[in-house]
């Protein structure tokens, strides 16, 4: 019996809508990242890229528990001496909850070419409307 590997011009891709409003951040996190490496299909391979596209609405609205919103810190460099940046979870989720949530996300996926390339068919938006209504989204419950 051989191993059926999937191909990527064989790959068929749906879209999905996911309302954030409430869902903890870690949680739904793991939920998308399963989605957009193609993990809930049975044709999953891991070497292709077969997930499906996933946009998150209300992004602003997702939740953390326990003392996270104090604790947890978000870390930039410029890259010069002196250009750490820091800003805890409140900071971002009050003036970058896209960013948060897609950090979030990133975080799950695989490293390397065929993980950035998976990051790209995510779409995320801080409030509840998008701009890929042409693509005709279904509703995901998570």
């Amino acid at each position: 019996m051989k191993t059926y590997m999937q191909k990527k011009e064989d790959v068929n891709r749906k879209w999905y809508v996911v309302d954030a409003e409430g869902q903890t951040l870690g949680r739904l996190a793991t939920k998308v990242a399963t989605i957009l490496r193609g993990k809930n299909k049975v044709t999953y391979t891991p070497h292709v890229d077969t997930g499906d596209y996933v946009i998150i609405i209300n992004a602003s609205k997702v939740k953390l528990t326990g003392n996270k919103l104090d604790d947890k810190m978000y870390y930039n460099h410029s890259g010069y001496p002196g250009g750490l940046r820091e800003r805890n979870a409140k900071t971002m989720i009050e003036k970058y909850p896209e960013e948060m949530v897609q950090r979030a996300v990133k975080g799950m996926l695989p490293k390397g070419p065929l993980g950035r390339k998976m990051l790209k068919k995510l779409f995320v938006y801080a409030g509840d409307t998008h701009e890929q209504q042409a693509q005709k989204p279904e509703k995901l419950e998570i």
